[in-house]
């Protein structure tokens, strides 16, 4: 019995190969799982930053709204029930582009291109 343990141990040249399994494996976790999330939480981060005045978006929660004032820890966002605050941290970048798309930065740049003529007009 102690035979076949002694036959199975490895020799000095597998724990160098060991090392070097190890340091693939890490370097596969990094770019199938750590990469790819940081990659996705910046692009989240661009989105919330780039968000204007008049932009439909959808929060985590599923709640549909327009934003209605920017400020520095967060949104007022107008729905159907009246204005509600929200953290930056709320909207969702996945779930506004699923449902809007294209639309909501479109009409965003509308609704800001309009309030600059009406206060230009004042």
């Amino acid at each position: 019995m102690l035979n076949i343990f002694l036959q199975a141990q490895p020799q000095g040249g597998g724990s160098s190969m060991m090392l070097i399994m190890m340091g693939v494996m890490f370097v596969g976790f990094y770019f199938l799982m750590i990469r790819p999330q940081m990659r996705k939480q910046k692009q989240e981060k661009t989105f919330q930053e780039n968000l204007k005045v008049g932009s439909r978006v959808v929060l985590t929660s599923g709640l549909h709204g327009r934003i209605a004032q920017i400020q520095d820890d967060g949104f007022v966002i107008e729905t159907l029930s009246g204005k509600l605050k929200f953290e930056k941290a709320a909207v969702s970048r996945e779930f506004t582009d699923n449902r809007f798309g294209e639309k909501a930065t479109k009409a965003a740049e509308k609704t800001v291109e309009k309030k600059e003529i009406e206060t230009e007009k004042k």
